[in-house]
């Protein structure tokens, strides 16, 4: 006899036909109904479907956001935190390289106000769960922290090469105060937490 759980894959799978990311999504779906299925020990069709919503109605959504896939969004948030870093290491060469009067304008700017460089980018990864969450709903975890840990990636590298000096340590001498250190570590492991509540956020304003 076909259990709850097994109908809702089979139909879920049989909407989903065609669909680029489809597999994708069925290791999600079966990530959810594993967690449901933690909390009760026996799950009808009718269960599932009120929580999860109808597999036709699943497949719908996605059909209509072939446009905005997973692997898109993604990527698309891993270029923008990748801009940013690229961004700021060309300021910083700029700066001490060609000593040009404009770029000595803006960095004297940035360096006083370091602090909000650190909210802004908090915040910047809060739009990114909120819009992941938005797009995705409940499968949006598993796109969230996949861009996660590839975004962070330019973080950590940037960290390395400047506690190891292997760029010239006195660039960053006007950042590197014991407070503000303290605050990159602290901010650097809540990043996730807030890029998470920021999913969730979203997602609430997708049901």
């Amino acid at each position: 006899m076909e259990t709850g759980k097994e109908q809702f894959l089979r139909e879920l799978k049989a909407e989903l036909k065609g669909l680029p990311n489809r597999d994708d999504i069925i290791l999600e779906y079966e990530s959810h109904l594993y967690e449901l299925a933690e909390a009760n020990d026996v799950l009808s069709y009718e269960d599932i479907t009120g929580r999860l919503g109808r597999p036709r109605q699943i497949a719908e959504v996605w059909k209509q956001e072939t446009g905005v896939t997973p692997k898109k969004m993604q990527w698309l948030f891993v270029l923008l935190n990748g801009l940013i870093f690229a961004g700021g290491a060309l300021l910083t060469v700029f700066y001490h390289v060609f000593h040009w009067q404009w770029i000595e304008v803006i960095w004297q700017y940035l360096i006083s106000v370091p602090f909000l460089l650190l909210i802004g980018y908090l915040l910047f990864w809060a739009l990114v769960g909120y819009e992941i969450g938005r797009e995705f709903g409940h499968y949006g975890k598993t796109i969230l922290r996949r861009t996660f840990f590839i975004a962070i990636i330019p973080n950590l590298i940037l960290m390395y090469v400047v506690v190891f000096r292997i760029l010239p340590y006195e660039w960053f001498d006007h950042l590197l105060t014991g407070p503000f250190i303290t605050l990159c570590i602290v901010l650097t492991g809540i990043i996730y937490p807030v890029a998470y509540f920021g999913y969730l956020w979203g997602k609430r304003v997708s049901i």
